[in-house]
């Protein structure tokens, strides 16, 4: 999620609650570690087969600003250079890609500074298509993580959160972003699934949509306290309907230039 428009909301936002997660992102930190050491049974029990969690995208892939994110220029072509070459102007959140920390808060963690062990993790999927299939804006909300619970045990240290609302499916079409009047509309988490998820000790939340808010959130309250917690978000992720509630293994291939806010990643699951 990014927005020019909201620079200055997101400045004064972010200095206000700078004391209140100081504290959060030091516990977080020392929780979140356990990411890798849970997947192992699961990576052990799996069938190997390996599922692409991320969207091929180039600059017709729809953003939250509505302009490009990702920009070709040719540098070299095989006539008359002998091979081909791009380069590439990319903003940090498009495409499939990663919050970090320093996205959302003063002083967070950089994308590069997020400990290896917690980009591959237990992934935890709850489904909400039904209900986002009436509900454009539908969130996930407390009710749906009990129910995760109930049906599948405890959310496991680390763990990543993935919300399947179907949105996935829409890629290529303007409902994937907006309503037919041009109104920002999508599913996402509500403040109280991550809040809650952030007691169990979940590592990490992902969205198949555009934002970790749904679209029409006024405060981005999903992102000023999931993200200065200390813990990431994934955005625009794929085919989550092609893998189980629980079970699956989610390996993170986060950017690493230094002092980022994220930025595209490659994502993949095995089952």
């Amino acid at each position: 999620m990014c927005n020019i428009c909201l620079i200055e909301g997101v400045k004064a936002h972010m200095l206000s609650r700078r004391s209140l997660f100081s504290g959060a992102a030091v516990t977080a930190a020392a929780g979140l570690a356990a990411g890798a050491l849970s997947a192992r049974p699961a990576l052990a029990q799996a069938s190997g087969r390996v599922v692409d969690l991320t969207h091929a995208y180039d600059s017709d892939f729809p953003t939250f600003d509505g302009q490009p994110g990702i920009l070709y220029e040719t540098d070299k072509d095989f006539e008359p250079d002998g091979y081909h070459l791009f380069k590439l102007t990319i903003f940090e959140h498009t495409g499939t890609h990663i919050d970090a920390p320093l996205h959302f808060s003063q002083g967070g963690t950089s994308v590069d500074a997020l400990p290896v062990e917690n980009l591959i993790a237990p992934l935890c999927v709850v489904d909400i298509s039904d209900r986002a299939a009436e509900d454009p804006n539908a969130m996930v909300e407390p009710a749906d993580i009990e129910a995760w619970i109930s049906a599948h045990g405890a959310i496991p240290e680390g763990a990543c959160i993935a919300m399947h609302s179907g949105w996935s499916a829409r890629i290529g079409d303007p409902s994937w972003r907006n309503l037919p009047d041009g109104t920002m509309a999508f599913p996402g988490f509500s403040r109280a699934a991550t809040d809650l998820l952030a007691e169990a000790g979940a590592g990490s939340i992902g969205v198949d949509t555009m934002s970790l808010d749904p679209g029409n959130s006024a405060d981005f309250a999903v992102h000023y306290a999931w993200l200065p917690s200390g813990r990431f978000g994934i955005e625009g992720l794929a085919n989550l309907d092609q893998l189980p509630a629980s079970g699956a293994t989610i390996f993170i291939g986060a950017p690493k230039h230094r002092g980022g806010t994220g930025g595209p990643a490659r994502v993949m699951a095995l089952v």
